[in-house]
């Protein structure tokens, strides 16, 4: 069993007060680690570690930080197969996913953003008599707060342009997955990055989450996780005046018109809905399908969904492994109750109950992926967020009325249309509410891009020059030329 520690003005240390927590492998259900349960005290050492190292790091020009993300990125790329290996036993998700995704994405962070840095210019803006120069400056201290469901992709992506604008950081990840933010830290630490310029605290989101952004040395805060949570964050930091960006849930519409190519839409709304067990804030979790098409994509697709390898996260084969724990587990069967009491039809899966099946050893949060049919677009089924292996599936008569079964609800994060017709497709994606709409694909990431959400689905966005933006000050400098006249 792994004794994970914090990693503060480059030290590894035992909360200040001793105490921990255990992390449990959700597949098999055994503790695998201890963290430390932190509390205010560690946080602002944290701070105190951060600010002390500030000055320097920001004294570095960003072409040299930028060289500083190429070097982690080469020393995440030889640690591939551990951090695979690692997040697969942290999450319970297939190894085969923990490497095509995770592990690779993780190294990809730092490297785009090493190379995007390079590809800028000074922003000038000339006068007739004067010339602007924008003047880009850290933020400072910035606390960054990620997930437990894709843990070091989501927290390289912050680090890697926070780091790049020249802040330091008090990085706090999800006490359920802390494994491979410590990978991070101790790649750091071998690579001799500055003490103090990175630090990660463990804990509870209510102890260091919470101290975290109410620190007043800490300048920016950027947040990924639920909405809920998310109201906290805004609540605490924004009358303090600080730099904001949430990145919050998503109940997110996969669209079939009557055009579509079915054997492409079928596999796309089978990898949106379940990819991860159906734990990413992208995916499709409401499928609206052309009436016209309904019956044959509905068969298509359920014969999909019942081919999926569930089972073992550790085998190659294996294409869905657990949920995150079994809490969650309870939370989605609860959806799943819920389902049939509002009048849907389980077309596939349902609870353990259901189907009897517990996991290849009958332990861990496995549940088979579901499908509910029969349910309004406005019943809670079809508008709350689930965030585990259920979707609901859905029909309309008109592209006018998917769109307003479409933008039925809260959230505003991304969705996807399937159609033949590339420019039908285009303009249908305008008239959804939402940041992110895919045609024909789902989940296909131009780093340079803008990714956030609309309505609860966060503030802010993230990506290319967004996030360099986000984690730097801009001053303009206006020099007038001393020949014009005044």
């Amino acid at each position: 069993m792994l004794e994970i520690k914090n990693y503060i003005g480059g030290v590894f240390q035992a909360a200040l007060d001793g105490e921990t927590l255990e992390d449990y492998n959700p597949a098999t259900a055994e503790c695998i680690a201890t963290i430390p349960r932190s509390k205010v005290n560690d946080v602002q050492m944290a701070v105190d570690a951060a600010h002390s190292a500030q000055s320097e790091w920001g004294a570095l020009s960003m072409l040299e930080r930028a060289d500083w993300l190429d070097r982690i990125a080469d020393a995440l790329e030889k640690k591939h197969e551990h951090i695979a290996q690692t997040e697969s036993m942290d999450t319970g998700k297939p190894i085969s996913l923990a490497r095509r995704v995770d592990a690779s994405r993780s190294v990809s962070n730092f490297r785009f953003f090493a190379g995007f840095s390079r590809e800028q210019s000074e922003m000038t803006f000339e006068m007739a008599d004067a010339m602007n120069y924008v003047h880009r400056s850290p933020v400072g201290t910035v606390g960054l707060i990620t997930p437990w469901n894709l843990p070091l992709y989501l927290l390289s992506w912050k680090v890697a342009p926070a780091l790049l604008m020249g802040n330091t950081i008090v990085a706090k990840p999800s006490e359920i997955t802390p494994l491979t933010a410590n990978i991070l830290a101790e790649t750091l630490h071998e690579l001799d990055l500055p003490s103090g310029v990175f630090n990660l605290v463990h804990g509870l989101g209510p102890e260091v989450g919470q101290s975290i952004l109410e620190a007043p040395g800490i300048k920016g805060i950027s947040f990924t996780g639920g909405t809920a949570t998310g109201r906290i964050v805004a609540r605490t930091a924004a009358p303090m005046f600080k730099k904001l960006s949430l990145e919050l849930g998503g109940k997110n519409a996969t669209i079939v018109l009557k055009d579509a190519d079915l054997s492409l839409a079928v596999d796309g709304a089978v990898r949106a809905a379940f990819t991860n067990s159906g734990q990413v804030c992208l995916c499709g979790s409401r499928i609206l399908v052309d009436s016209a098409i309904a019956e044959e994509f509905t068969k298509r697709f359920i014969e999909k969904v019942n081919s999926i390898s569930i089972g073992n996260p550790s085998l190659d084969e294996t294409v869905m492994g657990s949920v995150i724990s079994p809490e969650h587990l309870e939370k989605v069967e609860s959806y799943i109750e819920l389902g049939l009491a509002e009048g849907g039809t389980v077309l596939t899966g349902g609870t353990r109950a259901m189907t009897g099946f517990t996991g290849p050893d009958g332990v861990g949060a496995f549940l088979r992926p579901t499908v509910v049919s029969g349910l309004s677009y406005t019943s809670r089924c079809a508008t709350e967020e689930i965030f585990g292996p259920m979707v609901t599936l859905h029909t309309f008569d008109s592209e006018e009325e998917a769109i307003v079964m479409a933008n039925h609800s809260e959230y505003g994060l991304a969705g996807s249309v399937w159609t033949k017709d590339l420019e039908r497709g285009r303009n249908f994606a305008t008239k959804i509410d939402t940041g992110i709409v895919w045609v024909n694909t789902w989940l296909h990431r131009d780093l340079r891009t803008p990714f956030g959400g609309v309505k609860n689905s966060g503030v802010g966005r993230e990506g290319g020059k967004w996030s360099m933006e986000f984690f730097s000050e801009m001053t303009n400098i206006c020099v007038k030329n001393p020949d014009s006249p005044e």
